[in-house]
């Protein structure tokens, strides 16, 4: 586990090194954009990676509550999606 969290650090220091790299050659251009989508996605995964491996549940438990999750979140997202289309008439709804 330790080794597991050593690498886990390790690879979101590499996305922020990554990051600054990227930062350095885009400062001239004075557009963050592409820096702060970087960072971004480097501390949700960062943050993904020690949350699974501090969690008390175990991970069957885990991965069914983050499946229970996305399921709602994609119920939520149809229904709001669904209410705002607008379906062309056919001439069999009542």
């Amino acid at each position: 586990m330790n080794k597991f969290l050593t690498y886990l650090l390790n690879t979101g220091l590499d996305f922020l090194e990554e990051s600054r790299r990227a930062s350095r050659a885009i400062r001239r251009q004075e557009d963050h954009t592409v820096r702060n989508a970087i960072s971004f996605a480097a501390g949700i995964g960062i943050g993904i990676g020690v949350g699974i491996l501090l969690a008390p549940a175990s991970g069957e438990k885990t991965r069914s509550s983050i499946a229970e999750k996305a399921q709602e979140v994609g119920q939520r997202v149809r229904s709001r999606v669904s209410s705002g289309v607008k379906r062309p008439a056919t001439g069999t709804e009542g």
